[in-house]
This record gives C-alpha cells, structure tokens and sequence, in this order.
C-alpha cells in the first residue's frame, strides 16, 4: 500500500472506530434507561443515543466510497484532510445532539461540506480520465 493510502486507512479506521463508538453509546443508554431490545423509542436520551447511531451509519455509507475515490483521483493528502474535517464534523455533530439536539447542525453542515468536496473531487477525477486528460 502506497503511504498516502495508509493515511486513508487511518481515517477509515477512525471513521468505523466512531461507528463503534455510537453502538457502544446506544448499547450503555438501554441498560441505563432499561429500553429492551428491540424497541428503539423510551427514555429521550436513548432515543438520542440511537438518532446519533443510524445517522452516523447511514453517513458512513456514503462517505467511505468518497473517500477512497477522491483519494485515487484527486490525491491520498487532499482526501485525508477532508476526511478529517468530517470526523470531526461527525464527533460535533454526535456531541451536540446528545447534549441539545438543536445545537447538531454545525456538526452537520461540517462533515456535509467535506463530504460534498470529496465527492466533487471524486467526479471531476472520473469525468477527466473517463475524457483522457
């Protein structure tokens, strides 16, 4: 592996390692708040809890395969940089809307942005080999 893909590696791992962390989250606010599986509402907290996890999943989704194509074709160092802009979108975004739901659309709108230049870099690429420059 090239060292620039290393680098993605590490955001990758950082990126499913967050993942990790909201199940943890929603696994510790059932016992707390003694919501049985499988119900996912009770306890506002819980339900906190879990709106943080599936929406940090259903973002992961899409962020990983930009990643790693804005990494091919726009370069390992840009990508990784972005990728780090939305991990820290995403951690913003997890503890403001555990704290105050209102206050999470900093965080959002972070990792959004970064998400959306990686998949703009990720297309001009495609659209540039695809037209052989």
């Amino acid at each position: 592996m090239k060292q620039g893909q290393d680098w993605l590696a590490l955001v990758t791992l950082a990126a499913l390692t967050l993942c990790f962390a909201t199940v943890w989250l929603v696994g510790k606010a059932r016992v707390k708040y003694g919501i049985k599986a499988p119900a996912t509402t009770g306890h506002e907290m819980f339900e906190r809890a879990y709106r943080v996890q599936m929406n940090t999943l259903e973002n992961v989704v899409i962020f990983l395969p930009a990643l790693w194509l804005a990494g091919h074709y726009i370069g390992a160092t840009a990508a990784t940089a972005l990728g780090a802009v939305w991990l820290a979108g995403r951690v913003w975004y997890a503890i403001a809307y555990l704290r105050e739901p209102k206050t999470r659309g900093g965080g959002f709108v972070l990792a959004y942005v970064a998400w959306g230049l990686l998949m703009l870099g990720a297309a001009w690429g495609v659209l540039k080999s695809l037209a052989g420059f």
